[in-house]
């Protein structure tokens, strides 16, 4: 069974002029799966809007009717990051409701995975406010849209961006229900993260983070899963494995200083998968939050939707240039293993 590839055209809708975060990146990776389609099996598919009801399970009401507002009167600035243009609302509900389609899709057996190629991304925002280019949280939508469905009772969030997803960390950080594992670089915006933060009353132990040094790559990712993850994905044994998609932990990417891979992010894909189909009978959802290089970011892309598919795609970038010496992680793996009883 194919990857179903949700995306459509309002996602180009959201102005952001020279922004890191623009319409550009999307192209890139739409165009690259496009001249790729011969060799990959995918089931492309519009999205569908979210509902208000959908989207204030997650964000206040207020806040939802201030991007509302600010998209009709022509757009602005939420932050000194985030930016709203005049069809930035639409653009966010249908980021949102795509995910929770690309949930449907998965759940209902007619796609073996699905991955929203959607934006503006989610992962930042909180329930009363966006940030870092993120307007509503997309993932933290679609799982609680999945909580809904019969026989999905438990959600294994992962959160490869390069930045800590600190919203779907705060929408989550009470409850049992989910268990969201962060791997990103510290220090980064936006400061959360920390090993500590594990989670509070019924969520207490659900909230994974594992805060990475700069210059860590597939070596160290690699470490991360294999020792922390999985062990917790075989604790928590998840309904449905759900993934914030950032690529932004590229050798290449201008935002950060990482040194995953091409290769790397392949690797990433078919371990989730691999927990997806030990787990969850191959139930996987992917959405895209970062990445900002316009070679790195397509072809990282399509070595996930390859992965997924259960195809190999060579990296025609490389790894990172020699790294002398490797970034010493032992201290937070060690860290986060402790305080996870692993």
């Amino acid at each position: 069974m194919g990857v179903a590839v949700v995306f459509g055209s309002i996602y180009l809708e959201h102005r952001t002029g020279s922004h890191p975060e623009k319409p550009q990146r999307l192209s890139a990776i739409v165009d690259l799966l496009h001249r790729e389609r011969h060799w990959l099996n995918l089931l492309w598919t519009e999205p569908r809007r979210a509902s208000l009801e959908e989207v204030t399970r997650v964000h206040t009401a207020s806040y939802v009717e201030e991007v509302r507002l600010i998209s009709e009167q022509g757009g602005g600035w939420l932050d000194a990051d985030t930016i709203i243009s005049p069809r930035s609302y639409e653009a966010a509900l249908y980021a949102a409701g795509g995910i929770c389609q690309a949930v449907d899709l998965v759940i209902e057996g007619r796609a073996g995975s699905a991955i929203g190629m959607v934006r503006p991304p989610g992962h930042h925002a909180v329930p009363d406010r966006g940030m870092g280019f993120c307007l509503f949280n997309n993932i933290a939508i679609a799982t609680h849209h999945a909580l809904g469905i019969e026989g999905i009772n438990r959600v294994l969030i992962v959160d490869w961006d390069v930045h800590h997803g600190n919203g779907t960390q705060e929408a989550f950080y009470e409850d049992d229900r989910v268990m969201c594992f962060s791997v990103h670089q510290w220090p980064l915006f936006p400061g959360t993260g920390m090993v500590g933060e594990i989670g509070a009353g019924r969520g207490a132990g659900y909230n994974v983070n594992v805060p990475l040094p700069s210059g860590s790559g597939d070596p160290e990712y690699r470490r991360v899963f294999e020792e922390i993850l999985d062990p917790l994905a075989e604790r928590f044994r998840p309904d449905l494995v759900m993934v914030s998609a950032g690529y932004d932990a590229h050798w290449r990417d201008p935002l950060a200083s990482m040194a995953l891979s091409v290769s790397g992010f392949g690797e990433l894909t078919r371990r989730v998968k691999s927990l997806a189909e030990r787990f969850c009978g191959g139930k996987l959802v992917f959405t895209l939050e970062g990445g900002y290089d316009l070679q790195a970011l397509p072809y990282s892309v399509l070595a996930t939707v390859a992965a997924a598919s259960g195809l190999e795609f060579p990296d025609p970038l490389g790894p990172a240039a020699s790294r002398s010496p490797a970034p010493a992680v032992d201290r937070v793996i060690s860290s986060a293993k402790a305080i996870h009883r692993l």
